[in-house]
């Protein structure tokens, strides 16, 4: 399965990595060195310059003082620029652009809504403008942010998509009964693909009452990557003890699952209820 991927020449994450690999080839030094400076690994540092990873704020602020550019904050305007891309908040591009892209399978779980990477437009739009001072030119960006995010499975070799929703979710209406009929169908539609397999959870399942996220299992021995949500910031983060937190809620929520025949049957009869 071919995990390249390659981003848009203008993007603030291209202009990064090239000043960054220009900067370390003046300074005669080796990706290996640099990536000792930074304290990382020099995959990492090889990511970072053909822009399949997106730079930290901490990773601006080291490469600044490698390369004498701290007065300047030079690193650190180029990662201001990458973070402040439209489409969704900074901390989540990271997961967008790099992580989902490259993700051999990708689990879920949402026990409020439909999972953003299944929400059709006009459920999207829904509940995306309800977010606090949100301009309606601000929505029309997220909605078609989220949905581009839907390009990943339309590749050759898609990740496999392995969802949990809780029942409730498709009870829960966003907008019109119109919007949610729209909605339910396209889960059904989905759920045809081989890849993609959507799992109702029974409502007495209280283990994921914590809030949604999402694994990523990555290609080449790479460490698996969560994201997660919250009500003020979520994170994305590959730290050991947090992806194994994440693994074991994943696990017991699963548990409470049904079957994905039986699943289908249930947005069915839900989906009726909305027409």
């Amino acid at each position: 399965m071919s995990t390249d991927f390659s981003p848009d020449p203008g993007c603030p994450r291209v202009r990064f990595g090239a000043e960054m690999r220009r900067l370390r080839e003046a300074a005669q030094l080796s990706q290996a060195a640099v990536a000792a400076r930074l304290g990382c690994t020099q995959t990492q540092v090889s990511r970072l310059e053909i822009a399949t990873r997106t730079p930290s704020r901490s990773d601006a602020e080291r490469l600044d003082r490698l390369f004498g550019s701290t007065d300047k904050q030079y690193f650190v305007g180029l990662h201001r620029r990458v973070v402040s891309r439209p489409g969704g908040p900074g901390w989540f591009m990271s997961w967008v652009e790099e992580i989902e892209p490259t993700a051999l399978v990708l689990r879920s779980w949402d026990p409020l809504l439909i999972p953003g990477l299944l929400q059709t437009e006009s459920y999207a739009r829904e509940v995306l403008r309800y977010e606090p001072r949100i301009t309606p030119e601000k929505v029309e960006e997220r909605v078609q942010a989220r949905i581009r995010r839907r390009q990943i499975l339309e590749k050759d070799a898609p990740p496999a998509l392995m969802v949990l929703i809780d029942a409730g979710v498709l009870h829960r209406q966003v907008g019109e009964p119109v919007v949610m009929s729209e909605q339910l169908d396209y889960l059904l539609e989905v759920a045809q693909q081989p890849v993609v397999s959507i799992q109702i959870v029974d409502p007495k399942c209280l283990a994921g009452t914590l809030g949604a996220f999402m694994i990523a299992e990555l290609p080449n021995g790479d460490s698996d990557v969560i994201h997660a949500d919250s009500s003020a910031r979520g994170q994305v983060s590959s730290d050991r003890d947090t992806v194994t937190s994440i693994w074991n809620q994943y696990e017991t929520i699963r548990l409470w699952a049904y079957p994905e025949h039986v699943s289908r049957r249930m947005i069915e009869e839900v989906k009726r209820e909305w027409t």
